[in-house]
């Protein structure tokens, strides 16, 4: 996702994964936007999980506030 996204985004360095799998590359912007627009995809994540990753999510959502 970070190698479709990173030449629209300018200023934000992206962490890459060492391999980029197929699937990935067919992440682009309109299609997370409209993932977002329409709810289309759910994630299950279990709680002890999201409670850990939260403040990293919410950090990097605050980048550009």
């Amino acid at each position: 996702m970070a190698s479709n996204i990173q030449a629209e985004i300018t200023g934000v360095d992206f962490i890459k994964p060492c391999n980029l799998c197929p699937h990935m590359k067919r992440i682009t912007l309109p299609k997370i936007l409209d993932s977002l627009l329409f709810m289309t995809e759910e994630v299950l994540v279990d709680p002890a999980i999201a409670d850990r990753a939260r403040l990293a999510v919410e950090r990097m959502v605050n980048l550009k506030q």
